[in-house]
């Protein structure tokens, strides 16, 4: 098996915590594993992915990094701080309308200088090899091209090392985990999440939240899942097969649309929040926590599992969500007594 390079970008392991009164209220026990404190330029999951395609970037001579996303990235902020630690010069393909006020993910893309190309979604392929051509121009290469949330064969290593870091923290704790949830959107975090896995011979269970419904146009997440795991394992000849069963993606709580914030994002963060003192983020982790407590109502799980939430970070977007999230009235909160 080959195993590719890598550079320091976060602060690993993350923590994993019991929610506590949440764990009472639903009669299952439930912790989260704190991947929004990685660290780089605020945390986030796509860290672990961008220690392996800087180091990639770096050992094939890039000049410059551009990568893609909606105009509140998480994987844009956090590509941008990752290239200028590396010196490399940040260039974002991202989605219009460019907004009058910068908030939230966009204004900290600007802190670190990134250089922004705004394009119309539906010409993306189109748009971004013009871009790329540019970059061409002005460098004497082609700038190192990092997909929509780092996910590709390469990026998701970050997630197959997740994995061990989470085996050897239940080792030492003895704490057994029955199923892991989180958002799955690009298919990077699952992808590596499932390799590793099958390689590591992790016992739980490993289930998706689907957050986009169209974020490949000629394909679904879950095809661009397994196509990128057979990719991993014929580059890095991993001894390990992978089946349509064992990429567990729940699709029914994506019908409003990417970023779009509902009653299931809104009571989501707030639970969260009042009950445990820890934020989501209203695109990603909001959707999927949502889910979480949706299933758990609905008796998804066997009584008495063991359940990890794995938060996946984001949360510089509730600035720029601020109108879609708050009221005067908050969820659960009787606001006329708050002496």
């Amino acid at each position: 098996m080959k195993h590719p390079e890598k550079v320091d970008l976060g602060f690993f392991p993350t923590p994993i915590h019991k929610l506590s009164t949440l764990s009472k209220k639903y009669s299952y026990n439930l912790f989260i594993k704190r991947d929004d404190l990685t660290g780089l330029a605020f945390g986030g999951n796509k860290t672990r992915k961008l220690e392996y395609l800087i180091a990639d970037a770096l050992g094939k001579g890039a000049r410059a990094v551009i990568t893609e996303g909606a105009a509140q990235s998480n994987h844009a902020r956090q590509t941008v701080a990752a290239a200028r630690r590396f010196g490399l010069e940040p260039h974002l393909i991202l989605f219009k309308p460019d907004p009058e006020n910068y908030d939230g993910n966009l204004l900290l893309d600007m802190f670190f200088g990134a250089k922004i190309h705004w394009i119309e979604r539906k010409k993306l392929y189109q748009e971004r090899i013009k871009i790329m051509g540019v970059i061409r121009d002005c460098h004497g290469q082609d700038p190192y091209f990092i997909p929509m949330g780092g996910s590709n064969e390469i990026g998701l290593w970050g997630y197959i090392d997740a994995i061990d870091e989470l085996i050897t923290q239940t080792k030492l704790t003895g704490q057994k985990i029955d199923f892991i949830v989180f958002a799955s959107s690009s298919g990077g975090t699952h992808a590596g999440m499932i390799i590793g896995k099958k390689l590591f011979e992790l016992e739980a269970q490993i289930i998706g939240i689907e957050i986009d419904k169209h974020i490949y146009p000629d394909k679904s997440v879950q095809d661009h899942i397994k196509t990128i795991i057979r990719y991993a394992i014929e580059d890095f000849e991993l001894p390990i097969n992978i089946s349509d069963q064992d990429i567990t993606l729940i699709h029914g709580y994506n019908e409003a649309g990417y970023g779009v914030v509902t009653e299931l994002e809104k009571n989501a963060i707030y639970t969260l929040a009042q009950e445990e003192g820890i934020l989501l983020d209203p695109v990603y982790t909001g959707r999927a926590f949502g889910a979480l407590l949706d299933l758990l109502d609905k008796g998804y799980f066997p009584q008495g599992s063991n359940i990890l939430f794995w938060h996946t970070g984001g949360q510089p977007a509730l600035f720029a969500y601020r109108n879609d999230l708050f009221t005067k009235h908050i969820p659960g909160k009787d606001n006329k007594n708050l002496v």
